[in-house]
């Protein structure tokens, strides 16, 4: 007879086999699900901040001395492309150039241009639909008045 207290899991399994390192790997995990670490985030950095370190960058570039401007990127952990893309924001415009800005795609339209398209559509549509029950009205009038065998003249003089 077969010993079932191995196959139900009620002794431990031997040493060495795979199903003794299968139960190690399960105690040794944690019970609930791994916490994943945060969502790396983009970083942001200020006008002010961008201002400062572009005019530390050029008194470096103007002092003279050889690996400052280096230095400087490595002490605030910036890389060289920052550098040149806020001096070029710094030329296009001192404030404006250097604010942060919203990443991700420019809204094309404007809100108000968007509702005011969109009730003009459907003024067209209701001046159609009275148009066509104009129409309605009129053939029915027409209609009922020509049945009757009687015009206008005829109900004049009863």
């Amino acid at each position: 007879m077969l010993n079932m207290a191995k196959k139900n899991g009620t002794a431990p399994p031997r040493e060495g086999t795979a199903a003794a390192v299968r139960e190690a790997a399960r105690a040794s995990a944690p019970a609930a699900a791994p916490e994943s670490p945060e969502k790396p985030r983009r970083r942001t950095f200020t006008a002010e901040y961008k201002r400062r370190i572009v005019r530390e960058a050029d008194a470096a570039l103007a002092s003279g001395n050889e690996g400052t401007v280096g230095e400087l990127l490595r002490r605030e952990g910036l890389y060289s492309s920052h550098l040149t893309a806020w001096r070029r924001e710094r030329d296009a415009g001192e404030l404006a150039g250097l604010a942060p800005r919203k990443r991700g795609r420019k809204p094309s339209r404007n809100a108000l241009t968007d509702e005011n398209e969109r009730l003009r559509r459907e003024n067209e549509r209701l001046k159609l639909d009275l148009k066509k029950a104009e129409t309605v009205i009129d053939v029915q009038k027409k209609r009922s008045s020509g049945i009757s065998g009687t015009t206008d003249e005829d109900r004049l003089e009863r």
